[in-house]
């Protein structure tokens, strides 16, 4: 038999190359592409025939995304960010093969985005639309619905992720009477209370007889996520009633107003929930985002009454239940034995008590979050590492914990996300973590704690070998200067989200350390950066800029800066660099990490440079020169 010997990737047969680049994702795909044009002409191939099409993590344009969805039979996972499309895209992003279609940032599409799914993409399973119609001029009607829920009939998951408080109520009902029936997820933006109730009541409706009852709606529904105006005893019961199948509740308020008795929830509301015992993830949070407001008709009863039902309880988290003393507390502790996932927002009597004990339960935390609760002290803490293996432990603005608390955070091995903002650690506390866990952790925020200064990045990071640490918050250090950062530049630890806002030590020369730092030998300068933060630090002037431009952070997607800092520098460096996404108005970026604990800690971030290289090759020598011209005349203005 004869031998046969490949020296080369690109003298693989076509058709074994094409199998191959078919496991990979188009990130993926698209850094092949580059390489050679053997891999090139594969990969333009196989995109008429690849199952899946996913990226989120930049805006294509309606003509870089045209000639990498060539038509496709066998396309199954469409998931775009759709920042820079409108309705012009309808006919090429939507296919009857598809079962799966995730569509983030649509506020430049109309209604007809809806009405199309429904009637292109009846096969689809799951879906999910964020920000449809929210820029002005852009509208959806009803009708739009309707065609959505009566054409998508093999829906599983739906998510609409924008406001549907604007549709007439009177027809609201009748609408999501066409759901499917297989539908047992639905997450909704946003939605009045008074219209959840009237969808889910089994009561007449407004044009039908007195005798004549209305069919159940959404009857297989096992996990409802809603954020509404207000959270009512009236709205809780009919989802408690409407609702048998239901496992999984998450509802989330805003309160313009302070509510009435009417539409608030008290205790008799709470204990409405979870009458059948199926709930296994419970949340209900009142937010502080319009108005200082919480749960003010709910006590220790109310928890001890919802507490009978709560025995397979695995998550729950409560926000603003300000009246909720220890006693409360601890029996959820008590009466969950499954519980691992806990969370509580604003509990402003939560103590140390609430943990004396906690070694004597069977209890096995995974997952804990107390934000704001003031009272805790290191104490609390000390106890609560009996749950050794917790993964996820938050305490932000929890002032009163200092350095006694970090050796015994230092014990958690397994612990990924460390969440200290606003406490009171110093450098010397610290330290403790770099004989712990400063290994095993992903996610690291410190935001606020004004002790601490440049020492604690070496005191973390100095000599540290295979760290996985990959997001680092460092907001609001007064004393974190340059000198803390060329110290993390020089530490090579490849973090992909740095968060750097209101220190007004930083300045210019952080910059261009971050931009020279290589977190190993076969990527680019300042490579692993994705998300940057650098708003209002006080020594950036226009200097940061010049290594803002390729080839410096060639991964960076997220940008914040000062608006004051030269707007014509910021306008040249977006166009320069039309992936970057360049935040000037204080805008936290990213999204909050508690929403996805539930994902992978070990992001697996893609080769999205390769894709622009891809996308617009030949395209920067003119942009460079613009913002060149745009740094000049910020020069001339400046002398």
């Amino acid at each position: 038999m004869g031998s046969w010997r490949v020296e080369r990737l690109d003298q693989l047969p076509t058709a074994l190359l094409a199998t191959i680049m078919t496991k990979l994702d188009i990130s993926s795909i698209c850094s092949l592409a580059v390489t050679c044009r053997a891999f090139n002409s594969c990969a333009s191939h196989i995109l008429s025939f690849l199952p899946n099409f996913h990226i989120l993590d930049i805006s294509p344009s309606m003509e870089l995304i045209k000639p990498l969805l060539p038509p496709n039979s066998h396309l199954q996972s469409l998931k775009l960010d759709c920042g820079q499309l409108n309705d012009s895209s309808i006919e090429l992003l939507l296919r009857p093969s598809l079962q799966e279609l995730c569509f983030h940032n649509c506020a430049d599409f109309s209604g007809k985005l809806l009405s199309e799914i429904g009637s292109r993409c009846k096969d689809v399973r799951s879906l999910y639309l964020g920000s449809v119609a929210e820029k002005r001029g852009r509208a959806i009607h009803i009708s739009d619905l309707e065609e959505l829920l009566g054409g998508c009939t093999q829906l599983e998951e739906l998510n609409l992720m924008f406001d549907l408080s604007l549709f007439l109520r009177h027809n609201f009902a009748r609408v999501w009477a066409l759901a499917s029936k297989m539908l047992t997820s639905l997450e909704i933006g946003y939605i009045s209370s008074v219209m959840v109730t009237e969808l889910l009541s089994p009561n007449v409706g407004p044009h039908q007889y007195p005798n004549q009852i209305r069919p159940s709606i959404l009857p297989a529904i096992q996990k409802l996520s809603l954020a509404v105006d207000y959270i009512t005893d009236t709205m809780v019961g009919t989802i408690s009633k409407g609702l048998t199948l239901l496992t999984h509740l998450e509802l989330r308020d805003a309160p313009l107003i302070e509510p009435r008795v009417t539409f608030d929830l008290t205790n008799s509301g709470l204990q409405q929930i979870n009458q059948r015992g199926r709930l296994k993830h419970l949340s209900l949070v009142r937010s502080q985002e319009f108005l200082s407001t919480y749960f003010k008709r709910v006590n220790d009863l109310g928890i001890l009454l919802m507490a009978d039902k709560c025995a397979n309880m695995e998550s729950i988290c409560l926000g603003g239940f300000c009246r909720v003393t220890d006693t409360g507390f601890k029996t959820i502790l008590h009466s969950c034995s499954s519980l691992y996932k806990l969370k509580v927002c604003h509990g402003s009597q939560l103590t140390d008590l609430v943990f004396h004990d906690i070694a004597a339960t069977s209890l096995s935390l995974t997952h804990v979050s107390f934000r704001w609760c003031n009272l805790l002290t290191n104490n609390a803490i000390k106890s609560l590492v009996h749950n050794t293996r917790l993964k996820v432990l938050d305490l932000r603005g929890c002032k009163n914990l200092g350095d006694e608390a970090l050796p015994a955070i230092g014990s958690l091995c397994e612990l990924k996300m460390l969440q200290l903002d606003n406490s009171d650690i110093s450098d010397v506390g610290i330290a403790y973590l770099r004989h712990g866990i400063i290994s095993s952790l992903v996610s690291l925020s410190v935001r606020g704690c004004k002790k601490l200064t440049d020492k604690c990045i070496s005191v973390l990071f100095d000599g540290s070998s295979k760290l996985e640490l990959q997001e680092l918050d460092l907001s609001n250090l007064p004393n974190l200067s340059d000198n803390g950062v060329l110290a993390l530049a020089k530490s090579r630890v490849p973090i992909s989200e740095l968060r750097m806002r209101q220190c007004p030590l930083i300045g210019d020369t952080s910059i261009m350390a971050l931009a020279s730092m290589q977190a190993d030998d076969d990527r680019g300068h300042g490579s692993s950066l994705r998300l940057l933060d650098l708003y209002n630090c006080g020594g950036i002037t226009q200097l940061s800029f010049r290594w803002l431009k390729k080839p410096y952070f060639p991964r960076l997607r997220w940008l914040g800066v000062t608006g004051s800092v030269n707007r014509d520098i910021v306008d040249a460096l977006a166009r320069n660099r039309p992936f970057l996404h360049v935040a000037c108005h204080g805008e936290e970026l990213g999204t909050d990490p508690w929403n996805n604990i539930d994902s992978s800690y070990m992001h697996d971030y893609e080769e999205l440079d390769e894709l622009e290289q891809w996308l617009q090759e030949g395209e920067w020598e003119s942009d460079d020169e613009e913002m060149e011209d745009a740094e000049d005349d910020a020069d001339v203005v400046v002398e």
